[in-house]
């Protein structure tokens, strides 16, 4: 099977998936990025597809952009003010492009997490 980069979202404050979410995804290399990718997260707090698979997925460094401000101000968690938390980078590497990477978000208004999922 071709490797694959997928992500979901979390909402730990209201215990439940994050839909809505706008994530942004992009190739770091030599210090530019280069944006690849775009999705919205579902009623479930997953993408419809994986952010990237195939032949465009290759080794290096990539980063999602997750625009967890935009959700926490629509879900009422977070006013139009200055954001403790607005938009949240993770940048991780792919030393194999046959593996499956999966790089969920766990966000509350003041604290979010990543691992590497399965």
């Amino acid at each position: 099977m071709a490797g694959r980069l997928t992500t979901h979202v979390l909402d730990t404050a209201r215990g439940k998936p994050a839909a809505g979410v706008r994530i942004a995804l992009y190739r770091v290399s030599g210090g530019a990025h280069h944006k690849i990718a775009e999705t919205v997260t579902n009623a479930d707090g997953r993408t419809d597809a994986p952010m990237l698979t195939g032949e465009g997925f290759t080794t290096g460094t990539y980063e999602l952009v997750f625009s967890a401000g935009d959700y926490l101000r629509a879900t009422g968690q977070a006013g139009e003010g200055v954001l403790f938390l607005d938009e949240i980078p993770i940048r991780f590497g792919v030393p194999d492009a046959g593996q499956h990477y999966h790089v969920p978000l766990l966000i509350s208004p003041f604290a979010y997490s990543t691992y590497r999922g399965s």
